[in-house]
């Protein structure tokens, strides 16, 4: 078959991919740059979503931990285990039998994936491995294992891969501005209007799903929920990962290190299309207040050397956004194929769904 595919994220990538595995012949539109949007601004994770568990997203996470293991075996190059540590405090939202059943699940759903065993630290033992870390109000600590990326170039290697294939057009710089139910798709080359009509044609757009459904009169079964997840970097260096609480709240946020600097994310902020994706004032006062809760060393505006967001195209499904799905669904209309959801490290497991739909 003559199939496009509509995006040029990591979903939209991989599932190229899996298509010319098949035999298939693919057109890849992307509007701007393969792996320039959304999927090189994440938090440079590959991880099953331990604080998933509380949503019960067992399905997911446990797709996840497998994926985990499979990129980091293809690409050791990009991607790496990553130790990262818990701290339990006296004034926590979970308690540490909260943490020690919810890591046990974490390395059961992972079984002969797992990347290794979570462990329970005295509050001596925390002290010692985190030194770096105000232990007022502690109690005890974990640490755990979850993959580290670098999730542009990962993206790109998988292109590559692609690319080795015979039967791959990729359209950078292409706009696609409307699709129909029996194949044909409309796009934008050098500000013309052209027409070509596909067997299949795949929407993988990320947070443009849906709007390109809606402007091209196609029926959608699901809503999107956009969230900009932001990030800092700081220069800064420190040698393994935190899974933290942000202070007062149930929420989670990252510190990691990255490429020798330390990366802090991520927020959880509902937006539109229409506005810029890029941190705002007041995430990035709460990432800085949220991290000096917890180290002994303070860091201000003038420690950022970057910033950056990303927009998730979760399914909606909460008024809460740290407890949207994230889950992803698949919806057919007569030769399109349209995804919406999807996390960075099931991507491939995605992909093979949607060649199941052809």
């Amino acid at each position: 078959m003559n199939i496009a595919v509509i995006g040029g994220g990591i979903n939209g990538v991989m599932t190229a991919w899996e298509l010319l595995k098949t035999g298939h012949q693919v057109a890849l539109f992307e509007k701007d740059q393969v792996m320039k949007q959304t999927s090189s601004s994440s938090s440079k994770l590959l991880h099953g979503g331990l604080r998933y568990l509380e949503n019960f997203e067992f399905r997911l996470v446990k797709e996840a931990l497998a994926e985990r293991k499979w990129w980091i075996e293809q690409a050791p190059h990009l991607a790496h285990p990553l130790k990262i540590y818990i701290p339990v405090s006296k004034n926590g939202r979970r308690s540490a039998l909260v943490y020690k059943l919810g890591l046990w699940l974490y390395d059961l759903l992972a079984g002969n994936k797992n990347l290794g065993k979570h462990q329970s630290l005295t509050l001596q033992q925390f002290k010692q491995l985190c030194p770096e870390l105000n232990s007022t109000g502690l109690v005890k600590g974990f640490s755990y294992y979850d993959g580290q990326m670098d999730d542009c170039q990962l993206g790109l290697w998988a292109l590559q891969q692609a690319q080795s294939l015979t039967g791959l057009r990729l359209q950078e710089n292409t706009e696609v501005i409307s699709i129909s139910e029996d194949g044909q798709l409309i796009y934008l080359d050098n500000n013309h209007k052209q027409s070509v009509v596909f067997d299949r044609v795949i929407n993988v757009a990320g947070p443009w799903t849906e709007q390109l459904l809606r402007e091209s009169g196609v029926k959608n079964d699901y809503t999107l929920d956009l969230i900009r997840g932001s990030h800092l970097l700081i220069d800064k260096k420190i040698d393994s990962g935190y899974f933290l609480e942000i202070p007062k709240e149930s929420r989670i946020f990252f510190v990691l290190p990255y490429q020798g600097q330390m990366l802090i994310g991520t927020t959880e902020q509902r937006q539109t299309l229409d506005e810029s994706i890029e941190p705002s004032a007041d995430e990035i006062d709460y990432l800085i207040n949220s991290y000096n809760h917890y180290f002994s060393v303070n860091i201000s505006q003038k420690d950022v050397v970057q910033t950056f967001a990303g927009l998730r195209p979760l399914i909606k499904s909460s008024k809460d956004p740290s407890k949207v799905t994230r889950e992803y669904a698949i919806q057919k209309n007569k030769k399109i194929i349209t995804v919406f959801g999807g996390k960075w490290t099931t991507s491939r497991q995605l992909a093979k769904k949607v060649v199941e739909y052809i």
